[in-house]
């Protein structure tokens, strides 16, 4: 493959897949019947996808065999289940979309941190990832002492636009859009000043090119490092958070602080954000080998 398509495949679009309709009619069936009836369907809908998106399935496949060390057969397997739970993440939230957020049971491990976090007068940063269901984690909870600032990308349609700022509202979440003059950084960095919570993805270069390469499941990838950047700067802490789907209607949530210690703790900033990329990444890393189906990065990540 010549190196621009190598890395235009490499690539992510920024927004979820489906027409307006099509969107809008899983909200009005989720309204009428439970979630687990879309689950039934996606089962039935997902061999026609991974045949019809091919560079998704062969990026899935690439890192079950690679990264995982699957045989081909159980790689292929594993690719279906990947693209079957990913359905049915994607179904969750529109499921909240119809009937709010009362419809998951969640459990959080490691609360403790965002609680004392919340309670100190500085903000801090959430550092997320396309494991699991980052996003579902804002519309199933209230911040009441500190607001969040989420930074999302504008791409999405207005149905996922119109409910995700109609729920994240109500739950003391303001939305800063991802935008190619940079002025989201403005917003992120006034809301750190005043001592908010900012969340954002760690595991894309989206509107940046600012990375650091990392090693990653038996292989080589870039991270974004502006989540560490803005941790260095301001002196605040950053927690990772991974919500992984256990049940049909359950959800764990895994908080752990982004930490370094010893002598790394004591680097000059420049190379104390690369440190804590690299912590950031092996707990992704430890997260993956658990719930290795639950990975949802639909393009070749690795180099």
């Amino acid at each position: 493959m010549a190196n621009k398509e190598w890395s235009e495949s490499r690539k992510w679009k920024g927004y979820t897949g489906g027409s307006f309709l099509g969107q809008w009619g899983l909200i009005i069936l989720f309204k009428l019947a439970d979630v687990r009836l879309g689950y039934y369907l996606m089962a039935l809908v997902v061999p026609f996808y991974m045949l019809f998106s091919p560079e998704a399935y062969r990026a899935i496949f690439h890192y079950f065999q690679k990264q995982c060390g699957y045989s081909k057969w159980k790689s292929f397997v594993k690719t279906y289940r990947n693209h079957f739970v990913f359905g049915q993440v994607i179904l969750d939230r529109f499921a909240v979309y119809a009937k709010g957020k009362n419809r998951f049971e969640v459990e959080i491990i490691g609360n403790e941190h965002v609680v004392r976090l919340t309670n100190s007068e500085k903000g801090f940063i959430i550092a997320g990832s396309h494991i699991g269901n980052f996003e579902i984690a804002g519309y199933l909870f209230h911040s009441d002492k500190k607001k969040m600032n989420v930074l999302v990308y504008p791409e999405e349609t207005k149905v996922i636009q119109k409910n995700r700022a109609g729920i994240l509202g109500n739950n003391n979440i303001h939305l800063i859009p991802v935008l190619n003059d940079m002025s989201h950084l403005f917003a992120v960095n006034a809301a750190l000043q005043n001592g908010e919570i900012v969340s954002m993805y760690c595991d894309r270069n989206f509107g940046s090119t600012k990375s650091v390469e990392c090693d990653f499941l038996n292989g080589k990838a870039d991270f974004p490092i502006g989540a560490f950047a803005l941790a260095t700067h301001f002196n605040v802490e950053a927690l990772s958070v991974f919500v992984i789907k256990k049940a049909s209607k359950k959800y764990n949530i895994y908080v752990k602080p982004v930490e370094i210690t010893g002598k790394n703790a004591l680097l000059p900033n420049r190379e104390k954000i690369t440190q804590y990329a690299h912590a950031f990444v092996k707990e992704m890393e430890n997260v993956i080998r658990q719930y290795p189906e639950q990975w949802f990065n639909y393009y070749e990540f690795w180099k």
